[in-house]
This record gives C-alpha cells, sequence and structure tokens, in this order.
C-alpha cells in the first residue's frame, strides 16, 4: 500500500501536501490520516495521534505525496467533525481533496490562492453526520 513507504526528506514535490488536523479528537484525527495513508505516501508512518493533558487546542499534521488520482473510499465514520487544513499545488491538493470526499462529507470553510500554492481549510463529518459522500 502507498501508505507503507514514507514520503522522502528530499527536495520538495510539487506533489507534496502538508495537512494539519485540529478541532478534532485523536481517534478522529487517526482516521483522517488512516484514509490518506492508504492513498498517499506520507511522512506520518503508522503512528497514531495520541491525546496529551495540555488544556491548548491539538493539532497533528503530515505530509502526504498526492502524485495520482485516488480510487473512491467507502464512506468511514467520525465520532465528530474534524477541521482539515491542506497546503501545496493545486492539483496536488485537489487530488488530496477528493480522496477526503470520497471518504466523508467535506464542507469547503476557507481557500487562499497564491502564485504556485493553494490553502483550503476543509471541514470533514462521517455520513452519519450529513449528506452521504457524493451527495454535495
Amino acid at each position: 500500500m502507498a501508505g507503507e513507504h514514507p514520503v522522502s526528506p528530499h527536495p520538495p514535490s510539487a506533489d507534496l501536501v502538508q495537512v494539519v488536523l485540529g478541532e478534532c479528537s485523536p481517534a478522529d484525527a487517526d482516521t483522517v490520516f488512516t484514509v490518506l495513508r492508504e492513498h498517499f505516501p506520507s511522512d506520518r508512518g503508522s503512528d497514531a495521534p495520541g491525546q496529551t493533558r495540555e488544556a491548548t487546542p491539538e493539532v497533528w499534521t503530515g505530509g502526504f505525496l498526492a502524485d495520482h488520482s485516488p480510487g473512491s473510499v467507502p464512506g468511514v465514520l467520525l465520532a465528530g467533525s474534524v477541521t482539515a487544513d491542506l497546503q501545496g499545488a493545486p492539483v496536488a491538493v485537489s487530488r488530496l481533496r477528493a480522496a477526503l470526499a470520497s471518504a466523508f462529507v467535506v464542507t469547503d470553510a476557507a481557500t487562499a490562492s497564491g502564485d504556485q500554492e493553494v490553502e483550503l481549510q476543509l471541514r470533514l463529518t462521517g455520513p452519519d453526520q450529513g449528506a452521504p459522500p457524493g451527495d454535495d
């Protein structure tokens, strides 16, 4: 599987997308990262996000090499909503968003575009918390 090959620490690729997950439980962050690792090589390995005792908001980050269009993923359940910030080249971000949209209900929250990069903020929910994937 693609998730078994870590992203190389060598020069950045136009297909590299940085993902930041927040406003969610560690279990939901792990679920989202698991879906992404099934489709794209990542620097995350198989480590699951953990809960800390700090009162500050937690975020989890990972880099994913979105160098191809992913296959479809059946709907995946989440306990709550997840905020996902994606940053990278427009084509790569679009590929990663497509993988997320096939597994979760995705709502675009914000977009910022630069010369050669795009930042996209998404709100992810499980199919039981919104319209099923594909019914956008």
